[in-house]
């Protein structure tokens, strides 16, 4: 287990659970916002000791609530990439307990000092939410992906650690 809190654990995602990962990407309401990975893609990242690839559980159940895919833990600048969170029942607040935890295991456990993502500009919701949680707007990437309706633009976010601990971390 990589960390828990009173409503969610997360533990390293192991191959039995990429069905239930690759499901929860194939979801329209999960779909529109990020690039599905395939399977193999998805085993490949679990053997790569540059990527953490993580379930969140509850707690109490042990039920599948979403999963988080951090990158760059070899990354000698230590600048971590949130490659991708995904809850399956938003609302419940999994994604800001997860987000307590990836950034208590960020920064205090692995001493990084940067923790970035990239996220779709008209994913208002997460947009929010990682503003709850103390990134700030780096920029945009205009029109950097292609989709079947044209073209589609990237926020780069970031939280620096001095940002964190001011922020997070009780003195």
């Amino acid at each position: 287990m990589v960390n828990e809190s009173g409503i969610i654990k997360l533990r390293k995602t192991k191959i039995e659970d990429l069905d239930f990962v690759c499901h929860l990407e194939s979801l329209k309401e999960n779909s529109q916002f990020i690039i599905p990975w395939t399977k193999e893609k998805h085993k490949q990242a679990l053997e790569n000791e540059d990527i953490l690839h993580l379930m969140i559980e509850e707690k109490i159940t042990n039920k599948a609530a979403g999963y988080i895919i951090l990158a760059g833990l070899k990354n000698e600048n230590k600048s971590i990439e949130l490659v991708r969170i995904t809850i399956h029942e938003k609302g419940r607040g999994y994604g800001k307990e997860s987000f307590k935890l990836i950034k208590e295991w960020v920064f205090d456990h692995i001493k990084a000092n940067r923790l970035w993502l990239d996220v779709k500009t008209n994913n208002i919701r997460a947009i929010n939410l990682y503003k709850q949680q103390g990134f700030r707007l780096e920029g945009t990437l205009r029109e950097c992906l292609k989709s079947d309706e044209g073209y589609e633009s990237l926020h780069v976010m970031s939280l620096l650690k001095k940002e964190y601990d001011k922020l997070f971390k009780c003195s």
